[in-house]
């Protein structure tokens, strides 16, 4: 608690020291004529996104926002928004659509944002958005400055060489996870286009040796735990590999080393349809995008049954495939965003989803924050409570600290049995439990156990949640006992319970851009008067 607090002091300090005028007269100084190094951005762009832009809206994830005149700080957007803005990252999209049009309204916007920040501001000059903004500027400059007016070239550097300024004194502030990888790519980048700014470079790679550590998990996963931040981080190492490849620079073994081991944990969180499962954040995603990082990347090999440091398990029988979370809560400060799912399971047959989180939503902060709920992910409540509190701010207050896995494999089955202890502090309740996925996977039994060590003090509610995917078709049958769930191929599945009733509600599914989808959810309710409990279940294929 001190060292947040103390955060919170530098933080402030920071931003007092960082808006008077005399630190953005200190920012001025000798302006470069030229980039030494212009390290080549080999990520595609959205050409559709591209048209929006020229037509005058930003786009992200399905949605749109409309430009107002030189407004960037639009009225009631989130941060998601002013980020995706300020980033500059969407001048890939103007690239991709190309012609004279896009290379005009890239260069209108940066000569905007030039005239509109002239000097420090708080959310424009945050270090992790600056340091994107100076990447993409500094990649791109071949595409929409190179042959701009003088007059656009004078400003473009001197803008340009005091944010550099403004993120070599600024960073690592407070940044951490990926942001403050997002932070050393960009002072990197500047140290690399700007002749005698070799100390730049030293400052950016003795952060990325610092929190490669720090980050990257024994089994090549990240540490906030997040399928997409993985990928994310991975780009990052990727970017900072060819950029000093560009600059004559000898390999730096640690980033190497990083990027063996995050391919395979990539890997590990596709489905068959090449989407990433839905945890702690993360939507399907953009295949293409995907596979151009594993290609980079060089992963390659055979998919990893565990992780073991980051705590996921992943299940394969037949054309079946189960992935489930079997980690703790992430620690303070890399928990803001993580999702409070212990022992959520989704359920994969082919190429189609059948049991699903409900995701995420990629602009909304109400959204994101019911997302993150356990009740919306294939798992248990009790007493409709979350498995771990979701404090105001994003972080964890109560969370799971113990989770014990234990694995049975044989050519003819898995077995999977796991414990939390999110709800102990609560009411004393352990939440265990058994997959058996045979053979062939075709059939799936599963139980979930209670068990209260303490002595139960009172009644507790639970209920264990299946969420549908919504082209998965569901009806309850047998006067409500079993449900009949149709994939689109044609698939049947046969969904039992033992104990508790059964019911088929209605939920939402954001796996994909920023629309919900509406969907159905398969709960059983029961209650929990002893010290122990157990539900039985079972989801079995049609005529196999």
């Amino acid at each position: 608690m001190p060292f947040r607090v103390l955060s919170q002091i530098k933080s402030a300090a920071g931003q007092f020291t960082y808006s008077s005028l005399l630190y953005n007269w200190s920012l001025r100084g000798s302006v470069p004529e030229r980039l030494v190094v212009k390290p080549v951005d080999p990520w595609p762009g959205d050409a559709e996104r591209g048209r929006w832009l020229c037509d005058g809206a930003f786009a992200l994830d399905g949605d749109q926002l409309e430009l107002r005149g030189d407004c960037w700080e639009p009225f009631e957007v989130s941060e998601v928004w002013l980020e995706h803005m300020h980033g500059f990252e969407w001048l890939r999209d103007l690239r991709s659509l190309g012609g004279e049009a896009a290379r005009r309204q890239g260069r209108d916007l940066m000569a905007s944002w030039m005239d509109h920040y002239r000097s420090w501001h708080k959310m424009a000059w945050r270090p992790d958005i600056t340091a994107r903004r100076v990447a993409m500027w500094i990649s791109h400059y071949d595409c929409f400055a190179d042959s701009a007016s003088d007059e656009f070239q004078d400003d473009f550097f001197d803008s340009l060489m005091r944010q550099s300024r403004h993120l070599a004194r600024s960073l690592p502030g407070d940044l951490h996870g990926v942001e403050l990888l997002h932070g050393a790519k960009g002072l990197l980048y500047a140290g690399l286009a700007f002749e005698g700014r070799e100390s730049w470079i030293e400052q950016a790679l003795s952060i990325f040796e610092r929190e490669i550590a720090r980050q990257i998990l024994g089994d090549g996963g990240h540490v906030s735990r997040s399928p997409s931040q993985l990928l994310e981080a991975l780009q990052i190492f990727l970017d900072v590999r060819t950029a000093l490849m560009a600059g004559g620079y000898p390999a730096f073994d640690k980033i190497q080393h990083a990027i063996d081991k995050m391919g395979p944990a990539i890997r590990f969180f596709r489905y068959a349809d090449k989407g990433f499962a839905l945890f702690n954040g993360t939507q399907e995603g953009n295949v293409a995008y995907i596979d151009s990082v594993l290609a980079q990347g060089n992963a390659r090999g055979k998919a990893l049954q565990s992780l073991p440091c980051t705590g996921y398990e992943r299940i394969s029988q037949g054309r079946s495939l189960i992935l489930m979370d079997t980690g703790k809560a992430p620690d303070w400060p890399y928990d803001e965003k993580a999702h409070a799912a212990p022992l959520a399971f989704e359920f994969s047959y082919g190429k189609e989803r059948l049991f699903v989180n409900c995701g995420v939503h990629p602009t909304s902060d109400e959204w994101h924050e019911a997302l993150r709920a356990t009740s919306a992910h294939n798992t248990a409540t009790i007493d409709y409570r979350n498995s771990c509190e979701i404090r105001e701010g994003g972080h964890l207050g109560r969370k799971v600290r113990n989770i014990i896995t234990v694995r049975e494999d044989s050519k003819k089955s898995s077995l999977l049995e796991a414990s939390h202890d999110g709800y102990v502090p609560l009411n004393g309740i352990t939440h265990g439990r058994r997959l058996f996925l045979t053979e062939k996977g075709c059939d799936l039994r599963g139980e979930d156990s209670f068990t209260c060590f303490t002595g139960i003090a009172k009644k507790q509610e639970i209920a264990m949640r299946f969420h549908i995917h919504p082209r998965v078709q569901v009806s309850l049958i047998r006067e409500g006992e079993e449900a009949l769930l149709r994939m689109p191929g044609g698939v049947g599945w046969r969904f039992r319970h033992g104990s508790g009733a059964l019911a088929l509600e209605d939920s939402v599914y954001l796996g994909e851009g920023s629309r919900p989808r509406k969907t159905k959810q398969l709960v059983i309710y029961g209650q929990m008067e002893q010290d122990c409990a157990r539900v039985k279940w079972a989801l079995q294929r049609e005529g196999a």
